[in-house]
């Protein structure tokens, strides 16, 4: 039997090998309905400097296509140049000519359909995941990270514990990021343990009394916090 080389690892010595550390999970800011840009234009470079964000959705009110284009024209800029990816909340069409990074699309069907739009050059990135079968149907069609955890039609959402073993589970398994919707602090931290990828931060952020810009302080505190004792836990596993 021959030995092996220098270069080549046993199966031994891979099932043994510990797993390369998970980075830490970065922070995907949903704005308001935007109507008028003209308060979020003020507040985003300051917004964005307190905290690493990795992207941004801009959920837009529905009004006509050339108003909606020029307001994501507006706010690309001050996104884009802090490093971080700007999202349109549906509205395939406008991604393009607002020069947007990408959608986030809301289940399969409406995915699959905006895929020959987006692909190759931009993100396509879906929610509205009802079941395990669901989230990996979107994965093989090729999105670039599913969502768990955002209210429905009837602002209903699975409980806490559902979205993080959600999380947990796709982490765990396979490749595509996963994202978790978080609705305040604590959830921002369980997703972040749970394994999540990114955590969507929305309302709770811009409706915190002592300014957005310290609550996305905090939720980035939180979810670094959370990563490093559960990086922690996995070490001590390991010994």
């Amino acid at each position: 039997m021959e030995g092996r080389s220098g270069n080549q690892e046993s199966i031994i010595d891979l099932a043994t090998k510990p797993a390369p550390p998970r980075p830490v999970p970065r922070l995907y800011l949903a704005t308001p309905e935007i109507d008028d840009p003209q308060s979020l234009l003020a507040s985003l470079p300051s917004l964005l400097a307190q905290a690493d964000v990795a992207a941004v959705l801009l959920r837009l009110k529905p009004t006509d296509q050339r108003t909606m284009i020029s307001r994501i024209k507006a706010l690309a800029p001050p996104i884009q140049d802090k490093g971080a990816a700007l999202l349109i909340e549906g509205h395939v069409e406008l991604v393009a000519r607002g020069g947007a990074d990408g959608a986030h699309l809301t289940g399969i069907a409406a995915m699959e359909e905006a895929l020959p739009t987006l692909k190759p050059d931009r993100i396509a990135g879906v929610g509205g995941l009802a079941t395990r079968h669901d989230s990996m149907a979107a994965g093989e069609a090729g999105a670039d990270y599913v969502l768990f955890g955002e209210p429905d039609a009837h602002q209903q959402r699975p409980s806490t514990d559902a979205i993080a073993e959600r999380l947990q589970w796709w982490a765990e398994l396979f490749e595509p990021p996963c994202v978790g919707f978080a609705v305040s602090l604590e959830e921002a931290r369980e997703f972040a343990a749970a394994g999540a990828d990114f955590v969507l931060v929305g309302d709770f952020i811009w409706n915190d009394a002592r300014g957005a810009g310290v609550a996305l302080k905090e939720a980035e505190q939180a979810i670094q916090r959370a990563h490093a004792a559960t990086a922690e836990q996995a070490t001590a596993g390991q010994r």
